[in-house]
């Protein structure tokens, strides 16, 4: 029998994978804002990190984030991939799985390997892939990391985010729609979230600050060590992402 599991508002239950085999270029960040923006929802979130190098996901205090370990005698075990996939099928809820450069090629191995997508589908649920681009020296390799994922993905699920903290998303005055990437896994790719840096001065600063905190959105807003203005220009940065993420009709 089918399970019918929902996130609290009717839908089915769903998995997102942040996925990206650069490291620092913003994966708990992303990951941070999908758990804050379903909770917004009022659904129920689970938050997983599995990173075993920097669990920087897992150092949020107002984000609930349980750790995996996928270690074994020093090195990734798959196989441990299998307690994640059995809390996705045991719980209820949105599920947000923030994930390390290390455990990129592994994990997308088994999600590939062991049918992952098509076995929660069948369950009833909704499976997306997050993974970012980046401006600046990393946007080589950043989308070196998307071709590999919608070159093997099987389906309509993948959600770029541009990174612009590292520099504009841009090759040769032309905008991330217009790579080649871009244009040829069209049918891989459900839709883009930019995260704009406006202001490196101003906006880029405190979102930084933020960030190096590990705050969410609403303890830097709630906060007396932020001024007004910066508080205002962060409701305005959240506002304009939780926009984006509306408009992708995400379960």
């Amino acid at each position: 029998m089918e399970r019918t599991d929902t996130n609290g508002n009717g839908h089915p239950a769903a998995a997102h994978f942040i996925l990206q085999g650069k490291g620092g270029v913003g994966k708990s960040y992303v990951s941070a804002i999908l758990a804050q923006y379903f909770q917004r929802k009022a659904a129920r979130v689970h938050c997983v990190d599995t990173d075993p190098v920097n669990a920087t996901f897992a150092q949020y205090k107002r984000i609930p984030v349980e750790h995996l370990n996928i270690l074994r005698r020093g090195a990734i075990h798959e196989k441990r991939f299998d307690q994640l996939v059995d809390k996705i099928c045991a719980g209820e809820g949105v599920f947000v799985i923030d994930t390390g450069a290390t455990t990129f090629v592994p994990l997308w191995n088994y999600i590939l390997e062991s049918r992952v997508v098509e076995f929660l589908r069948m369950r009833g649920g909704a499976v997306y892939v997050h993974t970012i681009v980046t401006g600046g020296q990393a946007m080589s390799d950043t989308l070196h990391g998307l071709e590999r994922l919608a070159e093997t993905a099987a389906e309509k699920n993948i959600v770029v985010w541009l990174n612009e903290f590292f520099g504009e998303v841009v090759d040769g005055g032309k905008s991330f729609a217009d790579f080649s990437a871009a244009a040829q896994h069209a049918a891989k790719i459900l839709g883009v979230v930019v995260m704009s840096e406006h202001n490196p001065q101003t906006y880029g600063d405190d979102v930084r600050q933020m960030l190096e905190r590990r705050l969410t959105f609403d303890e830097a807003i709630e906060s007396s060590d932020f001024s007004l203005i910066t508080k205002q220009r962060l409701t305005i940065v959240r506002r304009e992402i939780f926009e984006q993420i509306d408009a992708l009709g995400m379960e």
